[in-house]
């Protein structure tokens, strides 16, 4: 018998970044912990907001497409 892979689920629950001694800390769920530069954490605070619209428009396209 084969075992059925466990597929990870999306996280539904935010991080939350702080700043400490002149790093950005973000916090999440599951443990998750990661700790940045500030320039490091504003790159990845830009990329992603953009990932996170180009998603919000491919759910868009979706619930386009399901309606037509």
């Amino acid at each position: 018998m084969t075992a059925t892979p466990i597929v990870p689920q999306p996280e539904t629950e935010p991080g939350i970044a702080s700043a400490e001694d002149g790093l950005v800390i973000l916090d999440g769920p599951s443990g998750l912990a990661l700790t940045m530069t500030a320039r490091a954490a504003t790159e990845t605070g830009m990329s992603l907001l953009a990932a996170a619209e180009a998603a919000e428009r491919q759910l868009a396209g979706k619930e386009d497409g399901a309606s037509a």
